[in-house]
C-alpha cells in the first residue's frame, strides 16, 4: 500500500481477507492490540484508545464479544490515515496537517470515533489556510465544536478569508452562521484606583475600539468603584472580563477582591481575591480557570501561584512559580499555558505550566540585551515577544518569534516600530495583531510566516497613564458598525 500524506501508512501491512493478522497475538505487549482499519492493521493501546475514544471505551465496557479480543475491525469507511492521526495527537505527538485530504480524514475521525483529543486539537489548528475546509468538514460529519471554532474565526478573519469564503462554494449556511457571530473587539481601560460613587467620574471607564471609517474608541462600561485597575491583574475567560487585585492610596494597598464584567448582560459582578494579596502580578484566563502567579505585597516579590475556579468561585494553591516574579508577560497557545520571566540584564526565559500534573517546566532562554518591559502574544504555532531595546534604543520596541513545533526562534524586522513609543501590550484576532498608544491604535497583519506588516493605524487611546487591554466579544447591539 503507498504512503499517504505526513502520516504515511506504507509501513503497516496489509490485512489478509479470511486470515489472521500478521504477528503472534501471544508476543503483544500487554494492554495492546491490532485495529483493522481499511485494508491496514495498525497496533494501539488499549487503555489509550479507552481513554481518549468514547467509541472505544463503550466497546471495551460493554459484553460484546469484540470487547476483550486483541483484533479489532473498524468498519464503516473510516481511513486508515485519520486513525493514525488520532494516535498521534491522543500520544501527545506533534502533529501538523495541511494536505485538505488529511484534513477531512482527521475530522471525519474525531466524528466517528468520539475522539476529543482530536477534535481539540483541530481547534487550535484553525487558521487562513485551512479554516474553509475544516469549516466544511465539521458541517458534514457533525463536529460542532470544531464547526464553531471555524466559524468563529472566520468572523474574525472576515478581512482576509471572506472574499474567499464566497469564491469557495461553502453552502450559504455556514456563510450566514458565521456571519451571525460576533467578531472579538479590542477593549483597552487605564490606571485607575478605587474611588468613591460619587466620584467615579467620566475617567473611570472600559473603551472599545470601533473599527469602522477612521477608527475610534467607544465606550463600552464604567469601572465599579470599588475597582481598582492600578498594579491589579486582568484576563479574559469564557468571554468575560476579569479584574484582580491591584493597589489603593498613596501608600500602595494591596486590594483585595476583584471584579467580573459580562458584556452579555453589560453588569460587573464581584469576585473574591486569591488567599495571597497581591499586585503587580500575573493573570491568565485557561479553560474554566483564572491563573494568579506571582506579584508582589508589602514590597516583597513572591512566586506563589493559585487558581481560582470559576465554576465554584474558589481559589486554591498550586505549584510555586520557578522563581519570585512581578509583572510577567504571559499567553496561551495550542491550549498551552506560557510564562515569560525577564533576569536582568539580558536574558528571557519561557516557562509551560501544566494544570494536569501542576507542573512548571522551562520551556526556552533568549539571550537579548535590552533596558526594560515584556510583552508576550500568540499566534498559531508561535509565541512572540516584544521588549526595548538596550542603551540609545529603549523606544524601540524590538521582537522576537519563538515556534513552538521546531523550537526556533528567529528575530523579526523591526516593521513594527513607531515613534510615539514602545510596543507594550498585543492582542491577536485571527491574523491581525492589535497594539495602542496614547498617540495611535496600530493593526498588522501576521503574515503566514510569522512577520508583522502593518495593516492600519486608527486613533490613540484617549486617556493618560499605563494601558490593559484584552478581547471581547460584544453584542451586535452594543458594538454597532460589523455587518
Amino acid at each position: 500500500m503507498e504512503a499517504r500524506g505526513s502520516l504515511g501508512l506504507a509501513g503497516f501491512p496489509p490485512a489478509q481477507d479470511g486470515g489472521p493478522a500478521p504477528g503472534d497475538g501471544d508476543d503483544q505487549p500487554a494492554g495492546s492490540l491490532r485495529v483493522r482499519v481499511e485494508d491496514c492493521w495498525i497496533a494501539a493501546d488499549r487503555a489509550l484508545l479507552a481513554r481518549h475514544s468514547d467509541y472505544f471505551a463503550a466497546l471495551f465496557h460493554s459484553e460484546m464479544a469484540d470487547s476483550r479480543r486483541d483484533e479489532l475491525h473498524v468498519r464503516g469507511g473510516l481511513s486508515a490515515r485519520g486513525f493514525l492521526i488520532m494516535l498521534a495527537v491522543c500520544r501527545g505527538e506533534a502533529v501538523t496537517l495541511s494536505d485538505p485530504e488529511e484534513l477531512w480524514d482527521a475530522v471525519e475521525c474525531a466524528a466517528f470515533l468520539q475522539a476529543e483529543a482530536l477534535t481539540r486539537h483541530l481547534c487550535d489548528a484553525v487558521d487562513s489556510a485551512n479554516c474553509l475546509a475544516l469549516y466544511s468538514a465539521a458541517r458534514v460529519f457533525g463536529v460542532h465544536e470544531l464547526y464553531h471554532a471555524a466559524a468563529l474565526f472566520l468572523c474574525d478573519a472576515r478581512e482576509d478569508l471572506w472574499e474567499d469564503a464566497l469564491g469557495s462554494g461553502l453552502p450559504e449556511e455556514l456563510l450566514e452562521y458565521s456571519r451571525s457571530l460576533s467578531p472579538a473587539s479590542f477593549v483597552a481601560l487605564g490606571t485607575h484606583t478605587p474611588t468613591t460613587e460619587s466620584l467615579s467620574g467620566a475617567f473611570r471607564v472600559v473603551l472599545h475600539l470601533d473599527e469602522e471609517g477612521e477608527g475610534g474608541w467607544r465606550h463600552l462600561t464604567h469601572l465599579p468603584a470599588l475597582c481598582s485597575t492600578s498594579l491589579a491583574g486582568v484576563a479574559v475567560l469564557h468571554n468575560r472580563l476579569y479584574i484582580v487585585g491591584g493597589v489603593r492610596g498613596y501608600g500602595k494597598e494591596t486590594v483585595d477582591g476583584g471584579h467580573c464584567y459580562d458584556p452579555e448582560a453589560d453588569a460587573w459582578s464581584p469576585v473574591p481575591g486569591p488567599a495571597q494579596p497581591r499586585c503587580d502580578f500575573t493573570l491568565l484566563g485557561h479553560e474554566g480557570r483564572l491563573y494568579a502567579v506571582g506579584g508582589t505585597h508589602r514590597g516583597t516579590t513572591s512566586a506563589s501561584a493559585e487558581a481560582f475556579d470559576v465554576a465554584t468561585a474558589t481559589w486554591s494553591p498550586i505549584r510555586d512559580a520557578p522563581r519570585p516574579v512581578a509583572s510577567a508577560a504571559c499567553a496561551v497557545a495550542r491550549r498551552r499555558m506560557f510564562v515569560c520571566f525577564w533576569r536582568p540584564p539580558d536574558t528571557t526565559e519561557i516557562y509551560e505550566y501544566a494544570a494536569v500534573g501542576d507542573a512548571w517546566t522551562p520551556l526556552t532562554a533568549l539571550r537579548r540585551a535590552q533596558s526594560y518591559g515584556h510583552c508576550m502574544a500568540a499566534h498559531a504555532g508561535a509565541l512572540y515577544v516584544m521588549r526595548n531595546g538596550p542603551g540609545d534604543d529603549f523606544l524601540r520596541c524590538l521582537m522576537e518569534r519563538y515556534d513552538l513545533a521546531t523550537g526556533q526562534w528567529s528575530s523579526l524586522p523591526g516593521v513594527y516600530v513607531n515613534s510615539k513609543g514602545a510596543l507594550f501590550t498585543a492582542r491577536v484576532r485571527g491574523d491581525s495583531a492589535f497594539t495602542v498608544k496614547h498617540l495611535l491604535t496600530l493593526v498588522y497583519r501576521v503574515t503566514p510566516e510569522g512577520r508583522w506588516t502593518p495593516r492600519r493605524q486608527m486613533r490613540g487611546y484617549p486617556e493618560s497613564g499605563s494601558l490593559l487591554t484584552g478581547l471581547l466579544r460584544l453584542p451586535r447591539r452594543r458594538r454597532g458598525g460589523f455587518t
